[in-house]
């Protein structure tokens, strides 16, 4: 795969289900249920982004979903998965009112600033043995 030298779009993959947002207590709070969804996310994209250089998005985002599982697997509904997500990637020391000490370097993984930037998201789901996921984060074209 050949990327952008200024890296615009930024896509991989992480085994697993993704972190979902379902309540109002913080995934990022220390020992949440979610804590093994959300570092293996921001384990995976900062991965990502330091093979590509990727440095945080300002402007307008795209941000696509691509869910792996068994037929029936699927756990959460699409806006509770997509939203665990978004919340991950984006800048959690702008957002976080709680402590983030627990997640060490991964606090500094954010691939654009906050949800506020996302123009467009996109779910779909393909059948697969193992459960995983593909996070695509892509500059949204200039809006004319």
């Amino acid at each position: 795969m050949v990327q952008d030298t200024r890296a615009l779009a930024l896509t991989f993959e992480v085994s697993g289900l993704p972190p979902v947002k379902t309540e109002a207590l913080s995934i990022f709070a220390a020992g949440h249920r979610q804590a093994t969804r959300v570092r293996a996310l921001l384990e995976a994209a900062c991965a990502a982004a330091q093979q590509t250089g990727w440095t945080p998005l300002a402007g307008p985002v795209e941000v696509d979903l691509i869910l792996r599982c068994p037929p029936g697997h699927r756990t959460s509904d699409a806006s509770t998965l997509l939203g665990g997500v978004c919340a991950v990637l984006q800048d959690k020391k702008r957002v976080a009112n709680i402590g983030l000490a627990h997640l060490g370097v991964l606090v500094d993984v954010a691939l654009y600033t906050d949800d506020r930037q996302i123009r467009r998201l996109s779910y779909r789901e393909e059948p697969a043995e193992n459960l995983s996921y593909q996070v695509r984060v892509a500059a949204a074209p200039a809006v004319v």
